[in-house]
């Protein structure tokens, strides 16, 4: 006989006797009596199994394996904390006290910002620090110093050295992490919070607490009580008796309130209710502290008239820009936000332009491609030395042209890949963006998501969290082996490491500064699981937040790794945003992995749709194929890629630049040629869309003398200095490059010694077809801006025109941010250097996103002109558009 409530009913082992899925591990059970009877010791071994599943940090392949898991584990149990088992109604007594905690001090407060919001504001606004720490102190006597305590308390209590009896001493930390003196202490974080839980019922935040909670959870500083076949039900619920109400399981829809996220386990509802008891109970006294003047009796009386809420602004930096970094932290004590898939689907698709001009860039500006190579050799494992002290083989002179092959098809394989990725990504967002605007009318907390947008919504977060884990394999590599970070660690000398040699093992180094070790601490944990650590997307927030707060931690993250952090940061965030998504949010996981009629395993779908640009890659990479060639063209000593664009032109200018750009054309050929001897697919691929489009690059015209006139001509503002009619690729066109056109046009006109070193040039014949040329693109008719001087000048180094500039320069970022907001561009600032662009005066709605320069707060010409080339291509903007505004 087997049992209903085990098999069918999907339940942890019922105990019964007769019940053929729970007799064999109810043998040979101790007659444990220090529990109620009710639970037995198979209920015990089986409660630490279910509790891991339901946080997502157990993923079984079917609940007929479920058992065997619980005989697996149950060696190790005994080793940890294990929850309370409380009776039912020792939990329900407990929930009715706490649920009439919360509301008494939730009507308090409410009642107190009704009168009396504003001039609490302006008074905790305009005392010292240490006034308001003597207000915190008193509230919240022993409240944690550190920024994110949960954290600290991780790093100071290692599980293993916890008492098995008592648990962990640091519980306080794990269950308010928001509840500290660093965050506490600043001007608006107390008052967003107080607004925010005095201004809202207690279950919009019921499933944000427990959320809150995770690094406790997942580290086991909290183990909840543990009650099965009862569900507590918070969201939906408006007064205390319907709040925190436990009810036994006596249907399918009972239980599956737990399972969908929908309601809570009691362990968990009990933590919910005592964390916000607190904190309400907290802001209350603080308020009363702040108004001592007024008598507790009388401060909610109707002596004091309901008064308007005041407002106060949030989510903007010093300089009052909106921030990315501000929000986050602020986030936590504002009120649960609802899920902005507009905003997912915008900051994708300012990812995805990103991507197609840095491709776009790397083919057409000989100056980037070597920028870029060259930073990339300096932040992969070749470039360090092992752990005898001996450099890479390929660094040797002999073997030098196999390193350039090898890091421009890594390079390309890497950006190819993001473009696909973010293409993907931004195509679900939109779908899934049009699902919400449908249903979101239908959404209910106490109910199921709509089929159709619940599996979009689960497919896109799938997506997401695959898309996520591409780029820390890349930055963990990228960050060891980065030249700030590099005295840190060593290589694994050739044939020893599990990766062709491009291990790394870490130096302890015997001096740290506490800036040194908390990045070292954030970079390791961001490479953790999220389900078994912090989630990724609030290990990315504090990252960020190191690095603006901690000078010596800044100064150990380059340029290239500011980038890198940047692109990690958009997935981040719009997987944060999907966190909002409660109560639905709690269980993705489990919806995502389990596989029962309401779920989707969405692996299938995201390899086929990826399995064209994995064999781009795979061909790429050029197996079984010399890359002899490509590496000697790619080689960049000898200043082959030199692109002197600030000079005034003359023939030697024009020609080093016609040169520079025939290099380069003649490594992206060779990489075309490779790249199509392995393609078979090539119609669905976003870089196809790219590649095989109209526009064209920018190249340098033949010099032609000037005409000698007695008159001096004026340049032209928007005289054109280059040839728009070349295409950038002819991979999709069904024949290969020939760059050898370009460098043959250059000899024409001035003879220039053969070059000992490359491919020789070679004439066209009847057996090598023309290039075609397309078409030149239409001008779009453009506005014109009447910037004021400050602006003027920015745009002029942007758009640099040596006949009408005199020399290029820097732009002070600053400026740059003055000079697109004069034009009617909105300012984010995301993560990393990454700054989010929105137009607002535009007929185009698509943003885009640029690096803020880092360490130094200026952008060098170079990084200047090609800003200017990518608002060309995006929004069709020329220098001329430029025009002094009148006093």
């Amino acid at each position: 006989m087997s049992c209903t409530c085990c098999s069918e009913m999907r339940r942890p082992a019922c105990g019964d006797p007769n019940c053929k899925g729970c007799k064999n591990r109810l043998r040979d059970a101790p007659n444990d009596k220090t529990n109620p009877e009710e639970y037995d010791w198979y209920t015990k071994e089986v409660v630490k199994i279910t509790r891991q599943w339901q946080r997502g940090a157990l993923v079984l392949p079917s609940w007929g394996d479920f058992y065997d898991e619980v005989d697996k584990k149950i060696e190790t149990w005994w080793n940890d904390d294990l929850p309370e088992f409380p009776s039912p109604d020792k939990a329900k007594k407990e929930a009715r006290e706490n649920s009439g905690k919360v509301f008494a001090a939730y009507n308090t407060l409410n009642k107190i910002l009704e009168r009396h919001e504003e001039t609490i504001q302006k008074r905790w606004m305009k005392k010292t620090r240490q006034q308001r720490l003597q207000i915190l102190l008193k509230a919240w006597p022993e409240m944690p110093a550190p920024h994110r305590p949960d954290f600290k308390a991780f790093e100071l209590e290692h599980q293993d050295t916890r008492s098995s009896k008592y648990g962990s001493k640091y519980k306080d930390w794990f269950m308010w992490p928001l509840i500290n003196q660093e965050d506490l202490l600043q001007s608006k974080m107390m008052l967003l919070l107080m607004n925010s839980r005095g201004r809202n019922p207690p279950a919009s935040f019921a499933a944000a607490d427990w959320e809150a909670m995770h690094v406790g959870q997942v580290t086991e500083g909290l183990n909840p009580p543990y009650l099965h076949g009862y569900t507590m039900i918070l969201n939906g619920a408006t007064t205390a008796e319907e709040y925190g109400k436990i009810v036994k399981w006596v249907g399918y829809t009972d239980e599956t309130w737990i399972w969908d996220g929908i309601q809570f386990w009691p362990g968990e509802g009990l933590l919910i209710l005592k964390a916000q008891a607190r904190i309400l109970e907290f802001l209350v006294h603080c308020c009363h502290q702040i108004l001592h003047e007024i008598p507790p009796d009388k401060m909610i009386s109707s002596s004091y008239p309901v008064q308007p809420a005041p407002t106060l602004k949030s989510g903007t930096d010093e300089s009052g820009h909106a921030s990315m970094a501000v929000l986050a932290l602020e986030g936590p004590y504002k009120v649960p936000q609802d899920l902005d898939l507009d905003r997912i689907a915008s900051l994708l698709e300012a990812q995805m332009s990103a991507m197609e001009d840095h491709i776009w860039a790397m083919r057409e500006d000989p100056a980037y491609f070597a920028e870029q190579l060259l930073e990339k050799r300096d932040h992969s494992m070749e470039s360090m030395l092992d752990s005898d002290g001996k450099p890479h083989p390929l660094t040797h002179k002999l073997h030098e042209h196999k390193l350039w092959a090898k890091l421009v098809t890594r390079m390309s394989a890497e950006d190819y890949w993001k473009l696909e990725t973010m293409s993907l990504l931004h195509r679900e967002a939109r779908k899934l963006s049009a699902l919400h605007k449908k249903y979101r009318n239908q959404f209910k907390p106490t109910e199921e998501l709509p089929e159709s947008f619940r599996t979009a919504l689960y497919r896109f977060r799938f997506y997401l969290r695959k898309a996520c884990k591409d780029p820390l394999v890349a930055l963990k590599v990228e960050f060891e082996a980065s030249p700030p970070m590099r005295w840190h660690y060593v290589r694994d000398p050739p044939g020893t490491a599990h990766c062709g040699g491009d291990t790394c093992s870490i130096i302890p180094a015997e001096i740290f500064v506490q800036g040194h070790h908390n990045l070292f601490f954030l970079v390791d944990m961001l490479y953790r699981d999220e389900e078994n650590w912090a989630r990724q997307s609030l290990l990315v927030d504090e990252l960020e937040r190191l690095l603006r707060s901690e000078p010596e931690a800044d100064k150990l993250i380059s340029n290239f790794i500011m980038g890198k952090l940047g692109y990690l940061s958009v997935l981040s965030h719009c997987m944060k945003q999907l966190e909002l998504h409660q109560p639905w949010a709690r269980h993705y996981s489990n919806q995502i992995m389990w596989g029962d009629e309401r779920t989707h395993n969405f692996t299938d779908d995201h390899e086929a749709d990826l399995v064209a640009v994995r064999q781009m890659v795979e061909a790429i990479q050029g197996r079984g194929m010399s890359l002899d060639k490509l590496g000697r063209l790619a080689d960049p000593s000898g200043g082959k890629f030199a692109y002197p664009y600030g000079k005034r032109r003359n023939r030697d200018t024009v020609n080093a630049l016609r040169q520079a750009e025939a290099n380069l054309d003649a490594v992206w050929a060779e990489v075309d040629r490779i790249t199509k001897t392995g393609m078979t697919q090539f119609e669905n691929l976003a870089l196809y869309k790219l590649l095989s489009q109209p526009r064209s690059l920018r190249r340098t015209p033949e010099w032609v003398e000037p005409e000698q006139t007695k008159e001096k001509k004026q340049p032209g503002a928007e005289k054109d200095l280059w040839f728009l009619n070349r295409p950038l690729s002819n991979l999709f066109l069904g024949e290969s490059e020939q760059p050898s056109q370009k460098i043959e046009t250059i000899h024409s006109k001035k003879k220039i010694k053969p070059k000992t070193k490359g491919e020789p040039a070679k004439a066209q014949t009847d057996e090598t077809p023309p290039v075609e040329v397309p078409e030149p693109e239409p001008v779009d008719q453009q506005p014109t801006f009447a910037v004021d001087a400050r602006a003027l000048k920015v745009f002029r180094m942007l758009f640099f025109n040596p006949e009408v500039t005199s020399s290029p320069g820097t732009v002070p970022w600053n400026d740059f941010l003055h000079a697109m907001a004069s034009t009617g561009f909105q300012m984010e600032k995301l993560y990393g250097s990454v700054w989010q662009f929105q137009p607002t005066g535009l007929d185009v709605e698509r943003g885009i996103h640029f690096h803020e320069p880092h360490p130094k707060g200026k952008i060098p010409f170079e990084i200047a002109r090609r800003h200017g080339r990518r608002l060309a291509r995006t929004y069709g903007w020329n220098g001329g558009m430029f025009v002094l505004k009148g006093k």
